[in-house]
């Protein structure tokens, strides 16, 4: 694991690899994870580094700030951008959003206090979110004179449907963890415990169900899935059947099999 620093932001990676699960720690204290420009570029280096790396089978973003996840866009440093140097910071925000949806584990976010605006499209990103029932989430971009420009007016309605999705940018507004449970934001939703990282514990739950099964083929699902879902189900079934085809000659898909037959629990190597 190592650890990235400078004098205004920090983030940390801690990688558990023994268990197969990565964790991206946020823990810009003072700007409530607001994602400014060193920030961002720290997650991307994080994120790229991750990509390649075969034996890490989930990767768990959560927050070491207490009550928060991620603020959102860091007002005050954008405030002093002019037209051209914002276009291009949410330009790269957005690349960063992308980057992170692509990257081929599952990714779990751990939403224990406020993800607002840029917060909730960074767990938007991601394929699997908890959240305490206490946290407060919403993309508040049009409080601000703005839209979503981080892929949330993108993730949100294909996460909650479209309805919903316009109903809550137009407003503005801030749901809870239970409420965003029922809606379908998050995956699971907590009571927030007295150390406050409920819904990282939850997340981690999660991520030891994933843990056991055939890391390729997870890999290869969530791919068909992503693909699949931007395409007309004809295309769809062609990418099912591409995905499909590279797990066949695995050892993990011998080895799920003889562990059938066998009567035993399978022991996947990822190979």
């Amino acid at each position: 694991s190592f650890f990235l620093d400078s004098t205004r932001d920090s983030l940390s990676l801690s990688l558990s690899i023994s268990v197969g699960i990565a964790e991206v720690l946020m823990c810009r204290q003072k700007a409530r994870n607001a994602l400014g420009r060193v920030f961002v570029s720290q997650m991307r280096e994080l994120v790229s580094s991750l990509h390649h790396d075969s034996a890490v089978r989930v990767v768990v973003f959560r927050s070491l700030v207490q009550g928060v996840f991620c603020a959102g866009a860091d007002l005050k440093e954008r405030a002093e951008m002019n037209h051209s140097d914002s276009d291009l910071f949410v330009h790269g925000l957005r690349s960063l959003m992308t980057e992170i949806a692509l990257l081929p584990m599952p990714t779990v976010a751990a939403v224990d206090g406020f993800a607002l605006g840029g917060g909730l499209e960074l767990a938007l990103a991601c394929d699997l979110r908890t959240a305490a029932y206490s946290a407060q989430m919403g993309l508040i971009e049009t409080t601000r004179g703005l839209l979503p420009g981080a892929g949330g007016s993108q993730r949100l309605p294909r996460a909650v449907g479209f309805a919903l999705a316009k109903e809550l940018i137009f407003t503005g507004r801030r749901v809870d963890g239970q409420r965003a449970v029922d809606m379908g934001l998050v995956n699971r939703a907590t009571e927030q415990n007295p150390d406050g990282d409920a819904a990282y514990r939850e997340a981690l739950s999660l991520a030891r169900e994933i843990l056991p099964q055939a890391p390729i083929a997870v890999r290869m699902a969530k791919e068909a899935m992503n693909r699949g879902m931007e395409v007309d189900i004809t295309s769809g079934m062609a990418i099912e059947r591409m995905c499909y085809a590279r797990v066949i000659p695995t050892r993990d898909r011998q080895e799920g099999m003889a562990a059938f037959i066998e009567k035993r629990p399978p022991h996947y190597t990822g190979e």
